[in-house]
């Protein structure tokens, strides 16, 4: 589908898909559509900022002992109340929440299970920089007769949609049912999510990275190796100049990498050894890995396709490098390397 002059909603390009290509079921069409629809009201309480009396703390920790800021909390109660009574979901996950919340009985229950981060970049809220929220569809397992954490701890791969909303100078729905990466505007106007670019591609080469430099003595040798070669510049081994960003959101910066390419990473470091890297698998790396493949790009661990790697709990966390191919492929290679040099 080309994007040209005529106007193509979220709803019709969904129809589309499910017409055309057999991709989407109508309960994940139903999902998605709440889903849009619930980050069209985040994405007010974003605007409204001091306004609305959405910023600063909560005053809590969340599972992961992590500062609640007020807008993670309503965004997860948007997401919760949004899609709990619509018949799609048999049950959900959050960053915000210890366990699955299950859909109540009073609602129906439907087939598909929700992991979501619903306020990514929490730290750049006070300070009117883009965070999102990311969301991971799953497919409940056939033979579960009740519902259970077990049965979200599936490899990305299984993911039936993925994507993302950048709340930024304009609000974007980035999304993937596994037939490409689309993106869609939301004209404020009019309420309504406008298709504004289709079949999204990273391009395999790139001059930039992403990665918090502040933590660079506490990495491993294969990250360092790579990171002093982009450094090195046009005199180096790379033979070229690169440029870096970091948003310390990572909607915003996967977001730049889908519109122009680059490569992201957020590595294990020594200062947490026992924790393979900081990034959630489940609702953070697996959705942004399945739309940046969609797109073309890769993402691994450092060793693993983050999408093959099995969960064995709920808020699991990984390390992350991703984006335009090559540059993930030779920061893999690194990393393979200097595992290979251990075990000789």
């Amino acid at each position: 589908m080309s994007v040209g002059s005529k106007r193509v909603s979220l709803t019709q390009y969904l129809v589309e898909q499910q017409r055309n290509h057999g991709l989407i079921p109508s309960q994940l069409r139903l999902l998605i559509e709440v889903v849009a629809r619930a980050c069209k009201s985040i994405a007010i309480s974003v605007n409204k900022g001091a306004l609305g009396e959405v910023l600063g703390t909560a005053g809590s920790e969340n599972v992961q002992g992590e500062i609640q800021k007020k807008l993670d909390i309503i965004a997860n109660e948007v997401l919760i109340e949004a899609n709990e009574w619509g018949g799609h979901l048999a049950a959900m996950a959050s960053e915000e929440m210890e366990g699955i919340y299950v859909v109540p009985n009073r609602f129906p229950q439907g087939e598909y299970l929700l992991m979501f981060d619903p306020l990514d970049g929490s730290s750049n809220i006070d300070v009117n920089v883009s965070i999102g929220t990311i969301f991971s569809v799953l497919k409940k397992p056939e033979d579960s007769k009740g519902v259970s954490e077990d049965d979200f701890l599936q490899p990305g791969t299984a993911q039936a949609a993925a994507g993302y909303c950048v709340y930024g100078p304009q609000t974007t729905l980035v999304l993937t049912v596994g037939a490409g990466v689309a993106m869609f505007t939301l004209d404020r106007e009019q309420g309504s999510w406008v298709l504004t670019a289709d079949e999204v591609q990273v391009p395999a080469d790139t001059k930039e990275f992403a990665i918090n430099m502040s933590n660079m003595r506490h990495w491993a040798p294969p990250m360092k190796r790579y990171i002093d070669e982009c450094l090195a510049g046009k005199t180096g081994v790379r033979g070229k100049d690169f440029n870096m960003r970091w948003i310390a959101s990572m909607v915003a910066d996967v977001h730049r990498i889908l519109t122009r390419g680059g490569v992201f990473m957020y590595p294990w470091d020594q200062r947490e050894p026992e924790k393979a890297g900081k990034l959630r698998l489940m609702y953070e790396a697996n959705p942004m890995a399945f739309l940046i493949e969609q797109a073309g790009g890769a993402a691994t661990n450092g060793q693993t396709r983050i999408m093959e790697l099995l969960p064995t709990k709920l808020h699991e966390r990984v390390a992350v490098m991703l984006g335009s191919k090559h540059e993930v492929e030779r920061i893999t290679a690194y990393h393979l390397e200097a595992g290979a040099e251990k075990t000789l």
